[in-house]
């Protein structure tokens, strides 16, 4: 499986508009974090989980020609706000794009999009085909790809991460209950978010993923999510324990 990191950065990314913190005026092209997205290259297909406002910019500065189906872990604009761009698949590839989401999801999708779900469309929005996932313990397919729901709270919001093979993906929590850790132990490759230094009403703070990870073992983690109240990159993988490291936009992985 390849993995690449699309966005590492919070919802107002990485540099602020109207920030001037030393994060926000750094040259490191790590600082640069546009909103959270990853995409899946595994068994000859294309995955990407969460398209944010950024998808369009992410995707071609990835070269992305193929895209096989969209997975959402919840419905917050910083991860779906980009999903009209799949117009672009649906031209090229002559197909409706599969989206799995939760159900309450997709109604938000639904809302939100309207003019994608109307009963008459306007000649050329997005097609799509979407796709119930019913449950957050039952194991199911995108494109015939196993997905292990992993479910989390993002304060009193419920969000699913997502296991495929040695890879699980966490995102946008701050709560995994210990059934849910136990889904993730055995993971090559964690990833999971780490706002900030402090606590949070919504998401890990850096100390907090770091029990998780603690915990969980993977032999390799990955922290996503991350806002300039962080540090910069370079000074905080510093003080990271040698199997942990801060992701990147653009950062590649084989898992």
């Amino acid at each position: 499986m390849q993995v690449t990191f699309l966005g590492t950065g919070t919802s107002q990314g990485v540099p602020v508009i109207g920030c001037h913190c030393e994060v926000c005026r750094s040259l490191d092209f790590r600082d640069q974090r546009l909103r959270v997205s990853v995409h899946l290259q595994v068994q000859g297909r294309s995955i990407i989980i969460d398209s944010g406002p950024d998808f369009r910019q992410q995707v071609l500065r990835a070269r992305i020609g193929h895209l096989d189906a969209l997975v959402f872990t919840h419905e917050h604009k910083d991860h779906t706000a980009g999903m009209d761009d799949i117009r672009a698949y649906n031209f090229k590839q002559q197909q409706d794009m599969p989206v799995y989401a939760e159900p309450r999801v997709l109604e938000q999708l639904r809302r939100e999009y309207a003019y994608i779900f109307a009963e008459k469309r306007y000649p050329g929005v997005p097609q799509v085909q979407t796709h119930a996932i019913l449950s957050d313990t039952t194991a199911f397919e995108v494109e015939g790809i196993e997905f292990q729901p992993i479910r989390a709270l993002h304060y009193k919001l419920p969000v699913l991460g997502f296991r495929v093979g040695g890879f699980s993906y966490v995102t946008d929590a701050n709560h995994l209950s210990a059934e849910s850790r136990e889904r993730l132990r055995g993971s090559e490759v964690l990833v999971l978010n780490a706002l900030r230094h402090e606590p949070h009403i919504s998401h890990f703070s850096l100390a907090e993923a770091l029990e998780v990870i603690e915990d969980v073992q993977p032999r390799q983690a990955y922290l996503t999510h991350i806002s300039h109240l962080l540090g910069k990159h370079r000074e905080v993988e510093m003080t990271l324990p040698p199997h942990v490291q801060l992701a990147y936009d653009g950062l590649r992985l084989e898992v």
